[in-house]
């Protein structure tokens, strides 16, 4: 009787729709779907979740397309300060900060709005901050060939200040170096040079 159970309760999983079950979430929270300020949550929570985590649903061949330009120029090129958001995939809590990105151009440059967008393609998703941040550079590195990508992340995570920890200002800095920004400290250290005199803490 209780594997008959378990198959409807399965049955009922697959067939039901997202408000469903946030609904069915609110009320194993101890909740009541149904009263006046929780009547619309999971229609709300449905088009939050949706945004949050539109970037499955993006292209990096789309979002740079017409935007990768040949130009001669092979000095150093930096946007900084990029303000993301993201999930924790661990507890579904977000985190939040800014990315710092450089790159030497090999003959192509990237639309300078492009790089933001490219953030976002993987910020919206569920993510750990360090995964998030060799996909950002690995993903440049594959559309323009460039002498090497730098990419430091400095994010606040929600999942140490409220729960666990409990640690109210920490932050996470990680790092991904590919090409002469792996292999060359000078020009290593004059991206971290740059970066730090935008406010970073680095």
């Amino acid at each position: 009787m209780a594997g008959t159970s378990a198959t409807i309760d399965s049955v009922l999983l697959e067939t039901a729709s997202t408000q469903e079950l946030y609904r069915e979430l609110l009320r194993r929270m101890g909740e009541d779907p149904d009263r006046d300020g929780l009547l619309r949550t999971p229609e709300r929570m449905e088009k939050s979740i949706a945004f949050l985590t539109k970037g499955y649903a993006m292209d990096v061949t789309k979002v740079l397309h017409d935007a990768l330009f040949d130009v001669d120029y092979d000095e150093m090129v930096i946007v900084k300060d990029i303000e993301f958001f993201s999930q924790c995939e661990h507890h579904l809590l977000p985190f939040f900060g800014k990315a710092h990105i450089a790159y030497i151009p090999n003959g192509k440059v990237i639309g300078l709005s492009k790089i933001p967008r490219l953030v976002d393609v993987f910020s919206r998703r569920l993510q750990v901050q360090e995964r998030l941040t060799r996909q950002v550079g690995e993903a440049i590195q594959e559309a323009i060939n460039p002498q090497g990508v730098a990419v430091i992340l400095e994010a606040q995570h929600l999942c140490m200040m409220m729960r666990g920890v409990e640690k109210q200002h920490s932050s996470t800095v990680t790092s991904a170096m590919l090409g002469v920004f792996k292999t060359q400290l000078q020009t290593r250290n004059e991206f971290l040079s740059l970066v730090r005199r935008s406010g970073s803490e680095l």
